[in-house]
């Protein structure tokens, strides 16, 4: 998995009545883009994520200068 800067990530929720949780990628540990990420949840809460299985990047669109 890659991810940079700027990328959305959401995690699918493998529980029925779970809502999938998305975050803004902060920073990446790798240069790369490898893992682990830190993560802005859309709660507010910031941490350290190592992705799994239900977890997607969706990248950042172009910036509009």
């Amino acid at each position: 998995m890659e991810a940079h800067v700027g990328d959305t990530i959401i995690v699918r929720s493998t529980h029925q009545g779970e809502s999938d949780r998305t975050g803004e990628v902060m920073g990446c540990h790798e240069p790369d883009g490898g893992p682990p990420y830190r993560v802005r949840w859309e709660d507010g809460h910031e941490g350290l994520f190592f992705p799994q299985g239900t977890a997607t990047i969706v990248a950042a669109g172009p910036s509009h200068s």
